[in-house]
């Protein structure tokens, strides 16, 4: 039986296409019908996998990374080069919500806090914005609109906003101040990765220069990220945090289009369900051993 005094969160990294690995971890969660959570924070492509774990919907999201996500319609780079949207989310968004739309209302039977990361493009600070059926599904497009790749800042609360991952990659810190003693957080990252500066965030520094606090965030990525996993290696006393990641052979990749290589990614998070919970359930019976 939980205690009642322990506040538990499961925490979700974002990653684009990598995030296959993440929604198969959480549909094999669902099989085993395994949520000891109180709450719950995911960011971009994390958060749209949370929601289909709360709406208890297996099998929803692999469908996204393996079907729609390899259309030409969503992840196109000649219409990149014309100007258009390297990821057209408000395609994806309108075509799923029509033909496979999240079931809001098992999202919220669970009755219990939904976060989703975003980034203000005003101040360049991570927002952790609560969720309810009325906004959820503009919350996860807002979450997911990484700039330059997606030609636009999605307004919430008549502010701009962009990528979560952007200010926030891995909100363990958000979890521990929120309450949470005991943390699950599902990467997207192998366990070893270090994040390192590199072109990418050149381009993006640029092509945010008309948004100079959204530059500086951009700038910060790099230590706040590295700084994020370490706490998770080394939470603070009283804390308890089950990291799971992607095994070392994982090769998915950011925008990668190889559906055999998807669809292992996604069975590689899913074989990996019952080991999480075995390590869960250790941290349990054994708190602050890194069991």
């Amino acid at each position: 039986m939980k205690d009642p005094l322990v506040h538990t969160a499961l925490v979700v990294e974002g990653g684009a296409l990598r995030g296959v690995f993440s929604t198969g971890l959480l549909d094999g969660l669902l099989e085993r019908q395994f949520n000891p959570f109180d709450f719950f924070i995911g960011v971009s492509s994390g958060a749209s996998n949370l929601a289909a774990y709360l709406a208890g919907m297996i099998g929803r999201n692999s469908r996204i990374y393996m079907d729609y996500s390899l259309r030409p319609e969503f992840i196109n780079l000649s219409r990149f080069i014309r100007g258009g949207h390297l990821i057209d989310l408000d395609w994806l968004w309108e075509t799923t919500i029509r033909e496979i739309r999240l079931d809001l209302s098992a999202v919220y039977a669970h009755r219990k806090p939904f976060l989703v990361v975003l980034t203000d493009v005003q101040t360049g600070e991570a927002l952790y914005h609560p969720t309810s059926a009325d906004d959820l599904e503009h919350l996860l497009k807002a979450s997911s609109a990484v700039p330059l790749l997606y030609r636009g800042y999605p307004q919430v609360g008549g502010r701009p906003m962009t990528d979560g991952g952007v200010a926030d990659a891995l909100p363990v810190g958000e979890a521990i101040r929120r309450g949470a003693r005991r943390i699950m957080v599902v990467r997207s990252r192998k366990k070893a990765y270090v994040k390192k500066r590199g072109p990418a965030e050149y381009l993006l520094r640029w092509a945010v220069r008309r948004h100079p606090s959204l530059k500086r965030a951009i700038s910060r990525r790099v230590e706040v990220y590295n700084r994020s996993v370490t706490l998770i290696r080394n939470p603070p006393p009283g804390i308890s945090i089950v990291e799971v990641c992607p095994p070392e052979d994982f090769r998915v990749t950011r925008l990668g289009k190889d559906l055999k290589i998807l669809q292992e990614g996604y069975d590689q998070g899913r074989s990996l369900a019952g080991e999480a919970i075995d390590r869960w359930e250790d941290h349990h019976r054994f708190p602050g051993t890194g069991i």
